[in-house]
């Protein structure tokens, strides 16, 4: 019911963002969402990929700081309405969201999602009966 994300610390300085994807395009990684959060002194850049083990290791061995993290990729309706109708459910149940990002596809949304307890939200993911992606459905899209 997880994915795996990349998390990938980002200096601000011109050209490092180039560098770090030339680095996975070298090794075929698709990149399936990504997002970026900054500051004025650095960023964290957030993706969904293709083969997220090996780009860890890529970029590891390319001195970039970089964390997998669990995420949740949640199936909703591409509208403010049903993004809150799913969210609300884990509101409800006393979970927080971390930070979200989203992509569409074929009309629908994935909600990528981080909470403060994983446990939990996948609780209410089978309680609820939400849909729900896998790494391995997210590296078919």
């Amino acid at each position: 019911m997880t994915v795996h994300q990349i998390s990938i610390f980002l200096e601000n300085k011109y050209g490092k963002l180039s560098q770090i994807l030339a680095a996975l395009a070298e090794e075929n990684i698709r990149i399936i969402a990504a997002t970026i959060a900054d500051t004025s002194e650095f960023g964290i850049m957030r993706m969904i990929v293709s083969d997220p083990q090996k780009a860890h290791q890529i970029l590891k061995e390319n001195n970039v700081s970089v964390n997998l993290t669990d995420v949740l990729a949640i199936v909703a309706k591409s509208t403010a309405g049903n993004f809150a109708e799913t969210l609300a459910h884990f509101t409800n149940a006393g979970i927080s969201i971390e930070y979200m990002y989203c992509f569409s596809i074929n009309g629908k949304a994935i909600l990528i999602l981080r909470t403060n307890n994983r446990e939990a939200a996948r609780e209410v993911i089978r309680r609820q009966n939400l849909e729900y992606l896998c790494e391995s459905d997210l590296v078919k899209i």
